[in-house]
Formats: structure tokens, sequence, C-alpha cells
């Protein structure tokens, strides 16, 4: 083995995958990976253990229960012979040899029992660390992706915080660009660049354009927080990356020194991450040494993390929002907080419930196996596999928040007429009725108040006002949502409700 597969194991509590992204990934590979699923077999044993494959006569150990590991690495090399030399749409693959054998690992790795498990290629294990740690070379900011392009959110100790932009700003131009028009993909590629470069921002400030320069930077953005109000703070963790537990012991202290008291942490879509940021993270809440989960492994072994010292002593009352998304690392630390604290509220609705804990294999080409290894419990003893978090208080999001994305498209051609139903028609409903429009009915059939209604948005937003639903209108009605939900926090109700639980109310 060579000194990069003996790298120290790298413990992860993450959800990575959705069960259907698994599925549709996994059907994607069906093709190549069936074709070979026996070679993965002894394959990956050689690989792991820096063995090479070796050629087997295909009927040699045929019957014979203790020849079977020799007739089946016999069939494996045929197998992966036949598909190298022999398969046809071979040719049509530049790097045939090396996705053959992803495939085969990628099968072996595949079980309908854990969809956590996989192997992940190099490039796959690099796109799936920088998810995690959500790290980019830029100047630290988002904003609105829909309508003027508003700063929502500028990242503490960044370089775009450093310079002075302030939420609220309108970004005009970048290097002399406008960027008022242009989609906030080819925004976000003027604003990032290499570190060290310069880029001059233009933006609108109290209706006056305010210019600065501003040197781009690496950005670790897993955090974000901010004072609501005079003792009310907001953290939003996004993941348990490598800097989060920096990130969240810079946020609360700035915090604290403006007089935070009550918090409300958001672990919202949080699928997981790395276990010592949760570890770091746990301990700004909990006193030293206490318990935060138990991991169990498959002999028995039982093995404890607990905090370390840090606890904000200044935090009395936490609301921490979760939702189907809230899985693993986000799992472990809502409950070490909910079962060792009295001041600990859960609002939103129950979460992923996801118990297992998965450590990476590295090996020398960059590509990693990532398996569960153990599952977690909380230091009540709980594990939520499968069930998941119920809250204290269940807040459903606005209908148009929990719409499927596939509702929202429309082909350019497509358009609804008044006494027809679609599933974009009722995603149309939603939207009117959460920006504040006369709508009747969400169901998806169109009828004379969501005619009326389409035709005032249309007319207030320069639009076709024709009462019918076509692509440019749900565009449209999309990105309303989008803006009105990032600018304004009253629309939120989960978060209202933890505000008005912090306030007594």
């Amino acid at each position: 083995m060579s000194e990069n597969e003996k790298k120290t194991v790298k413990i992860k509590l993450e959800r990575h995958l959705w069960p259907d992204e698994m599925r549709q990934r996994q059907r994607r590979r069906q093709v190549s990976a069936l074709m070979i699923a026996s070679l993965a077999v002894v394959f990956i044993v050689g690989f792991l253990l820096g063995g090479t494959l070796h050629p087997v006569s295909s009927s040699s150990g045929v019957g014979s229960p203790a020849n079977t590991g020799k007739f089946a690495q016999g069939k494996l090399d045929s197998i992966y012979s036949i598909m190298k030399n022999e398969w046809y749409f071979g040719k049509d693959d530049e790097n045939l040899e090396q996705d053959l054998i992803d495939s085969a690992l990628y099968g072996m790795s595949s079980s309908a029992l854990d969809p956590h498990t996989t192997y992940m290629s190099a490039e796959q294990t690099l796109a799936f660390s920088t998810a995690i740690d959500n790290n980019f070379v830029g100047i630290g900011i988002q904003y609105n992706a829909s309508g003027p392009k508003i700063v929502t959110r500028v990242f503490v100790d960044s370089p775009a915080y450093q310079a002075g932009v302030q939420v609220g700003d309108i970004l005009l131009k970048a290097d002399g660009q406008v960027l008022t028009d242009l989609p906030s993909d080819e925004v976000a590629d003027l604003v990032r660049g290499e570190a060290g470069t310069e880029v001059e921002l233009e933006v609108l400030r109290n209706n006056e354009p305010v210019t600065m320069k501003i040197i781009r930077g690496e950005v670790n953005n897993t955090v974000y927080g901010e004072m609501l109000d005079d003792t009310l703070g907001y953290l939003e963790i996004i993941s348990f990356g490598s800097t989060t537990g920096m990130e969240c012991e810079r946020y609360l202290k700035m915090m604290s020194e403006q007089g935070l008291q009550h918090l409300i942490l958001d672990l919202r879509d949080n699928g997981g991450g790395y276990l010592d940021a949760l570890v770091s993270v746990s301990s700004l809440f909990l006193p030293e040494d206490t318990l935060i989960m138990t991991q169990e492994y498959k002999d028995g072994r039982r093995v404890e993390s607990h905090t370390t010292a840090g606890q904000l002593e200044n935090i009395q009352g936490i609301v921490i929002l979760i939702n189907g998304d809230t899985a693993s690392a986000s799992e472990v630390l809502t409950l070490a907080l909910k079962e060792q604290r009295e001041d600990v509220t859960l609002v939103g609705t129950q979460s992923y419930g996801k118990g297992s804990v998965q450590v990476q294999r590295p090996f020398a080409d960059g590509s990693v196996l990532k398996y569960t290894n153990s599952r977690w419990l909380s230091p009540n003893e709980e594990w939520i596999n499968g069930t998941g978090i119920t809250p204290d208080e269940i807040v459903e999001l606005p209908p148009v928040m929990q719409t499927t994305a596939s509702s929202f498209m429309l082909e350019e051609t497509e358009r609804y007429v008044q006494d027809q139903v679609s599933e974009h028609v009722a995603s149309a409903q939603k939207a009117l009725s959460f920006l504040g429009y006369a709508v009747k009915r969400t169901d998806g059939y169109l009828d004379v108040s969501t005619t009326q209604a389409l035709r005032q948005y249309q007319s207030e937003h320069n639009l076709e006002a024709s009462g019918e639903l076509d692509a440019p209108t749900l565009q449209s009605l999309v990105s309303a949502v989008r803006y009105s939900w990032s600018m304004d926090k009253s629309v939120d109700n989960q978060l209202q409700k933890a505000v008005s639980i912090l306030h007594g109310e």
C-alpha cells in the first residue's frame, strides 16, 4: 500500500446524496456496472492490498467451494478482457480502461442496504470535499439571484467585509462591466477570480454609487450570522466543513459583543459534514467534556465523542430550525443540545433521519472509498435512523416553498388558459398567493380568480397581460418568490415562530 493510501481516515457524518439521487446515479451506472459487476469483487481487493490481477483459466475451480476465489478471479479477468478488447461500444470511450475499473468499483460499493457508501473518483472526491467546505476564491458575498443584484449577505472577515460592502447594496459594475441585466452565474464569474487579484466593484447605496477596490481571497462560508434585534441572534450552519467551528465561534463572539442572549440556530438543509467540526461547534453550546454522541461499530465496540472547552455562557435560550434535509451531523448536534440543555426548542418539520457515520479511505490516484463504519446514538441512546427528529413545534413552510422545481419549468411554447388543469398552474397559484395576489384555489385548475390574478401580475411586471400562464410569466413568478424570500424575513414562518418563542410570545 502506498503512503498516500495510508493517510489518516477522515470521519464524516454527512448525508451525501439523497436516496432518490443515489438511485438515479445507480441507474446511470447499471449498464456498465452490471456487465462487469463480478469484476469488482476481486479487483477491489487487489486494489486495496496493492496487488494485481493475473489471468486464470475460465474453468479453474468450477464447483469447488475451496476454489471459489480462484474461479471468481478467472471470471472477472475474462469479463474485463472481453469488455476491454471485444465490446463494440468500447471504441467510443476514450478512457475505457479507467471507466471499466470505476464502474466495477461503483458496483461493488453500491448497496440497497446503505445509500451512503460509495466509491468516488478523484474528480468526485474533490467536488464532494469542496461542497462540504463550501469554499471558493472571491470576495465573500451572496446576492439575489433574480431581479436587482442586491447583496443579501456579507461574510465576516471576507474581502468584501474588509472593503466595506454592506447588505442591501445593489451590484452595478465589476471592473467597469455593467452587471444589472446579466444572469447571476455570469456575475459570479466576473466577481470571482484568482486569489490576490483586484476587482473594482461599484454598488448603489442610498441611491448613490459607491466604488470599492477589493482584493480577492479564499472565502469559507459554511456559516452565516447576524443580530435580528438587540438580544436575538441568528446563526445558520450550511454544512460542517473544515473551518465551521472557527466560523461559528467568530460569529458568536461578534454577536456577543452586540448583546447576544438568545439564538436561532438554523440547521435547515444542512446535510452534515466532518466529526471534528461537529465537536468544535457543540463545544460552543455545552460544558466541557459533555457527551455528544456514541459510535457503535460492527464488532460491538463503542466510542464516545465529548466536547472540549469553549462554551459561551451568555446564550440563554436557543431555537433550532430543522427540516427534511437536516441530516446526520446536524441531527447529532440537535439531539446533543436538546437532550442536555433545558432552554432548547425545536421548530420546523421532521428531520431526515440518518444515523450512520462514514469514513474515507483515500487512494494514490485521488479516488476515495467512502463507507459506513458505525452507527451513532444520541446522549440518551436514541437512534433516529430512518425516522428523524420530531420538532417541538411543527411548522410547515409556505406551500410554494415546498413545490418541486420541475413544476416551475415550462417549455417556450407551453401555455395554459382558463379552465385548463396542470401542476404548473398549481405552482403559479401558490406563488401568486405567496406574493399577496387573490387566488381562490391552488389545486391546478385555472379558474377566473387565477386568470385575474395572472393578468394583474403580468401588467405590474411588464409582461403580456393575457391572464394565461406561459413560460415568461412562470419564470417571473419564480424570481419574485426568490426575491421576497431572500429579502423579507417576515415570509419565513418557521423563523418567525422561532422569534416569537424567544421573545416569550
